[in-house]
């Protein structure tokens, strides 16, 4: 078990190799939660959420997208213009791209 590099220090978090694998009972109960609808889901025994957990909460703290390789061409402009900008050029596209992708996607209404 490691502690987790988090500000909280009760946090602890573990690798799947550290869990104890699943019984056929547990995987059972759990293939019955996924078989339910979400309004068939008890929740009344969970607190709401109070206003100092909903302002530091963050969306997608923990989501990683899956990552393409791909071969792209460039105006040459663009591309020096991103190479100086410093380190991470790629990684500064991809989040241009994204921005545009989120931007018309609220444009949609999606």
């Amino acid at each position: 078990m490691s502690k987790a590099r988090t500000a909280d220090p009760q946090m602890v978090t573990k690798r799947a190799d550290e869990l104890a694998p699943l019984t056929a009972e547990q995987q059972a109960r759990l293939a019955a939660l996924a078989d339910r609808d979400d309004d068939q889901i008890d929740t009344s025994d969970i607190p709401p959420l109070s206003d100092a957990q909903l302002a530091r909460m963050v969306r997608g703290r923990f989501y990683r997208p899956v990552k393409q390789q791909i071969t792209a061409r460039l105006d040459a402009d663009v591309l020096d213009w991103l190479k100086g900008q410093g380190p991470g050029y790629q990684s500064r596209m991809n989040a241009i791209l994204r921005a545009a992708m989120l931007r018309a996607a609220m444009l949609r209404g999606g």
